[in-house]
């Protein structure tokens, strides 16, 4: 055990101070020269991770200083709890853990108490702490990188840039914690008014999604089954293994319309010309998205033509309906549309259509070889 530094009770920046001191001794000492720049890289990013955390917590025990010295010059102060009953009474020294994107800190701070009513901790108002153990920043730290892949590689990431502060179940829970507010903030959200020239565009696309067996649509499964009965090692060409679920997606935006030349897009085999600069294409505003795993595809077109119809009610833009050719979709498109008595043009993404002309021309020669 340490000894007791008397002077940490007066500064509590004296901890951040040594480590800081410690780095630059570190970097400073004559077996730092023999480091590589990447050496030095891991030294600083380790030792100043925990000089920063000190940081915070040093700031963190000046606020419960200053909170315990307010208690000794305001007597009268009232702590009201969110029950609108007073908590006369106070107690210093209750602590609580947090996991930021530095590493876990300890606060702090006093407790006001009432006789059959649960503590109020004002100083968790001051600072805005969360209700569980993770920060905010930790919150949108763990967003962001679960969109980006799967959550083991979340965790990597998070692992790599903050230490061992999240677990792989809990970066999940924070996930689904940040999505329960979306539906919301999208209802709250008032579509801003567009002229007449402003094409409205709805893009609507699948994604299959890997699933345990007991959580497959009943046709899936019974096509995944069979496929395991075959006791085969390797699929035939287009075979699938009827593992995924798929989500539907669908966003909504506003775009000017941005007239191009084909060279503008595609490059002509001689290269592009220097004296014509490409014209640059249409760009997405104020877009709404949406999707679901659970709902069928034709609930996730319904709320997007809903959104849609909220920013044209009177139907006088361009409709733009792109896709990507999947059959099941456009028919469904096309019965919204005609449902709402709406005139909608359909675009097909071209790399799609390159498949029909892809299965097109293996009809007649063989996949691979010139002539195809």
């Amino acid at each position: 055990m340490e000894p007791y530094d008397a002077f940490d009770a007066i500064d509590p920046f004296t901890a951040a101070t040594r480590a800081f001191d410690c780095l630059k001794g570190a970097l400073a000492g004559p077996e730092s020269a023999a480091l590589s720049h990447h050496e030095l890289e891991d030294l600083v990013g380790l030792q100043g991770r925990e000089l920063l955390r000190l940081l915070f917590q040093a700031h963190l025990d000046l606020r419960e200083k200053r909170e315990r010295e307010q208690l000794l010059q305001t007597k009268d102060q009232v702590v009201r709890g969110a029950d609108g009953h007073v908590r006369p009474h106070h107690e210093t020294g209750h602590s609580r853990l947090l996991a930021c994107v530095f590493g876990t800190v300890t606060i702090t701070r006093c407790a006001w108490r009432g006789k059959g009513q649960s503590s109020v901790h004002p100083a968790d108002a001051e600072l805005s702490l969360p209700a569980h153990l993770h920060s905010h920043g930790l919150r949108r730290l763990a967003v962001l990188e679960a969109v980006r892949g799967s959550y083991d590689q979340a965790k990597e990431a998070i692992d790599r840039s903050c230490g061992r502060v999240l677990g792989k179940r809990q970066a999940e829970l924070l996930v689904v914690a940040a999505a329960v507010d979306v539906d919301d903030f999208y209802r709250c959200t008032i579509p801003h008014p567009s002229t007449a020239a402003t094409a409205l565009v709805i893009q609507v696309d699948g994604k299959g999604v890997v699933m345990r067996p007991e959580a497959l649509r009943p046709a899936t499964l019974k096509a995944h089954l069979n496929g395991r009965r075959a006791l085969r090692t390797r699929l035939a060409p287009g075979e699938k293994p009827h593992r995924k679920r798929m989500a539907t997606l669908a966003c909504v935006f506003d775009t000017d319309p941005a007239p191009r030349r084909p060279h503008d897009v595609i490059a002509p085999p001689e290269g592009r010309s220097t004296t014509r600069t490409p014209r640059p294409g249409p760009r997405a505003q104020r877009k709404w998205l949406t999707a679901s795993l659970v709902h069928p595809p034709e609930h996730v077109i319904a709320a997007a033509f809903d959104q849609a119809e909220a920013r044209d009610r009177d139907h006088l833009r361009d409709w733009i309906v792109l896709v990507d050719g999947a059959r099941h979709q456009l028919e469904l498109i096309r019965a919204e549309a005609d449902r709402r008595h709406i005139k909608v043009h359909v675009l097909l993404d071209f790399v799609h259509v390159a498949e029909y002309v892809w299965a097109a021309a293996h009809c007649f020669h063989k996949p691979g070889t010139p002539d195809a």
